[in-house]
């Protein structure tokens, strides 16, 4: 008889009936069948790879390359709605991968993937289920100790399908759960969408409201300003702070903390420890990361603190400092800025940055209106990627699976938060 588990009490938006029955373990291989069908008749020519973020994708694209070998007869022929679990480790999957074949009706994978097929349960649950880290300790259990060959996981198929997995006993609470995920992803997805059309958006503004070609009229301006831009030298606009500290009461910024391309914080620096040293920055200096200046880690900070690590930290001398945070985003700083010294740490040179002549409007109330018309838009990029991409982490980890857990009210508090 399946060993009883605790029913997950974060179902406040679920039906009041299944609050109460317990959910049970099972073995995986209770529900589900190995699939090891081969492409022997060459049915698909589609090699797939599992992505933690994408789930099961085309390798030529993903890899923009096919690490597969051209006769895949020999691999595993995957059809829509099987699963397939990827045994290689990463930092976002210290366990592996388990993905379901949504995009495509059939494809070929590795035979070092473990494949299956659902016999009994709902899909979209279990989906869901190995979406979460609840399924981590099973599988850590029949790992062999110590027996990885470049992060892949040496795990028998017979020991997989031994692993325990805790589900509801109803069919229809099974269904109301991955059915209420699957809303939730296609929120998720619109405002993906929604935010990857504002970065275009925002690449294409920055390219349209700076001068181009050593032109000093810009494609797009703001209303009331017609007059000409003038070419100015970086080092005459700003100067490059090099005072050091280690004052362990103002908060660190290192590379980590940034979200790149956005200019933002991806954590509360108070929850940091202080006193390592840095470059001691003031509210409005921008920092901007020179070591590998193409992942674009940049900061315009309204708070004094130190930068840690790969920083230029710049104050603005003769221009609005608003307006050089945004100087730094452009085409053109971009592309000095990677003319770097160095090819496993490229780092920016600033005898080169500094020396270099840039686009400036004379107005500093254009400057002004041009880095605000930016602020806006970075505004709305950080609301749709925040509000709804940081909820799904949330729900896995918190109201679908604490099984046995004491998280009441979670389902209500989530749709509180989609509000």
């Amino acid at each position: 008889m399946p060993a009883k588990c605790a029913a997950p009490r974060a179902t406040a938006h679920l039906s009041q009936e299944y609050r109460t029955p317990a959910w049970e373990q099972r073995k995986l291989g209770d529900v589900a069948r190995r699939v090891t069908r081969k492409n022997e008749n060459r049915d698909s020519d589609l090699p797939l790879t599992i992505s933690a973020q994408y789930g099961l994708v085309d390798q030529r694209t993903f890899f923009n390359n096919q690490v597969a070998s051209k006769d895949m007869s020999g691999y595993f022929l995957l059809h829509k709605g099987e699963f397939a679990y990827n045994k290689s480790t990463s930092t976002d999957s210290p366990w592996g991968a388990i993905k379901r074949l949504e995009k495509y009706d059939m494809g070929c994978v590795s035979t070092l993937y473990i494949c299956f097929e659902l016999l009994s349960g709902d899909p979209d649950f279990l989906v869901t289920y190995y979406e979460t880290d609840r399924w981590y300790k099973a599988v850590q259990l029949i790992a062999a100790e110590g027996a990885r060959n470049h992060g892949l996981l040496n795990i028998a198929p017979d020991d997989f399908f031994e692993t325990q997995i805790c589900i509801p006993k109803r069919i229809d609470e099974q269904r109301q759960i991955g059915a209420f995920f699957d809303r939730l992803d296609s929120l998720i997805t619109l405002h993906q969408r929604k935010y990857d059309k504002l970065c275009v958006l925002k690449k294409s503004m920055l390219d349209k409201m700076f001068p181009k070609g050593g032109s000093l009229y810009p494609e797009i301006r703001f209303a009331g300003f017609t007059d000409p831009w003038e070419q100015r030298k970086l080092s005459d606009l700003t100067d490059r702070v090099s005072i050091q500290s280690s004052d362990s009461d103002l908060p660190q910024v290192e590379y980590e903390d940034i979200i790149p391309g956005e200019g933002t914080l991806n954590k509360d620096l108070r929850d940091k420890k202080g006193g390592k040293t840095g470059i001691k920055f003031y509210a409005g200096d921008v920092l901007y990361g020179k070591l590998r200046p193409y992942l674009m880690n940049w900061l315009y900070p309204q708070f004094n603190g130190v930068a840690v690590g790969d920083f230029w930290v710049l104050r603005a001398t003769e221009c609005d400092s608003s307006f050089l945070y945004r100087l730094v985003q452009t085409g053109s700083f971009q592309r000095l800025a990677n003319v770097s010294s160095g090819s496993k740490m490229p780092r920016a040179d600033w005898n080169l940055i500094s020396q270099s002549f840039f686009a400036v409007p004379a107005d500093h109330a254009e400057q002004k209106a041009i880095a605000k018309g930016l602020a806006e838009l970075d505004t709305l990029i950080t609301l749709h990627q925040r509000k709804y991409c940081g909820v799904v982490s949330w729900m896995l980890g918190v109201a679908l699976v604490r099984l046995g857990s004491e998280s009441d009210g979670a389902f209500g508090e989530m749709k509180h938060v989609l509000r």
